[in-house]
């Protein structure tokens, strides 16, 4: 494989990592010119002139996806995608000659991505590449859900979803506290209540934590740079944010 360049947009950071790694041991002719973890240093790279020959890419970013940057800004690189969306949703896309990698990451996926990469590089097309990142694009933004359906005493209850202050995972069990302090329990994950609610709205503030920015009365620092969240009403335990999330966090919570 000739000298390539090569632009990682990853908010995790041992994920970003991992892929450079397994790159570089792949090809030490792969040049990373970048890793970006968020939408305005994102588009601000791609609206330089020296693009990248390929650029691999996650679609959820704290701040956003990584559609908000590309609709922003003409891409001329072939995009990889890294996802952990179903294969449907993607089929229409890698038909357009845009490839992606289903996570976790492995040397296996990435040395075939860049196989198919170096096969179709004479043909991606600018235009091409923008109108699939568009069907994509729309695929991918599903309504999101107005409602929750909880069970209280053998009854069940449309929860309306503006009505949750934070979703909380104790141990196995996923727990729904609303914003006039009602409590609820509902047999769906925390990743998959994650993926039907409104990111605007609602953020993953970790493992066990899905808070609603209307509840969130304050954020206060603390040690190590991590961030504590204070709700409108106290919670089983306090909300913490990694120092790794905190930043994305902060720019999520002023609305960008």
């Amino acid at each position: 494989m000739q000298h390539i360049k090569v632009l990682i947009i990853e908010d995790e950071i041992h994920a970003s990592k991992e892929l450079q790694r397994i790159l570089l041991k792949i090809d030490q002719e792969i040049f990373v010119q970048a890793i970006i973890d968020n939408i305005e240093d994102g588009v601000a790279f791609l609206s330089s002139e020296d693009q990248p020959d390929l650029i691999f890419s996650d679609i959820q970013l704290a701040d956003g996806t990584c559609f908000d940057i590309y609709e922003r800004v003409e891409v001329k690189s072939p995009i990889i995608f890294c996802t952990a969306y179903d294969q449907y949703l993607l089929e229409a896309f890698d038909t357009n000659a845009v490839s992606y990698l289903l996570k976790p990451i492995t040397e296996e996926k990435v040395a075939n991505a860049l196989q198919k990469f170096e096969k179709l590089k004479q043909v991606f097309e600018p235009q091409k590449t923008k109108a699939a990142i568009g069907e994509l694009s729309q695929q991918l933004r599903v309504p999101y859900k107005t409602a929750l359906l909880v069970e209280q005493r053998g009854k069940i209850i449309p929860l309306q979803v503006k009505d949750i202050a934070f979703l909380y995972l104790d141990k196995t069990v996923t727990n729904i506290y609303t914003l006039n302090q009602q409590h609820f329990y509902i047999s769906s994950s925390l990743d998959e209540l994650e993926r039907t609610l409104d990111p605007q709205i609602f953020y993953r503030a970790n493992r066990q934590f899905i808070v609603n920015r209307n509840a969130i009365v304050d954020v206060e620092r603390f040690f190590s740079r991590k961030l504590i969240v204070h709700l409108c009403y106290k919670g089983p335990e306090n909300v913490l944010i990694s120092k790794a999330k905190a930043s994305g966090f902060l720019r999520w919570l002023e609305g960008n």
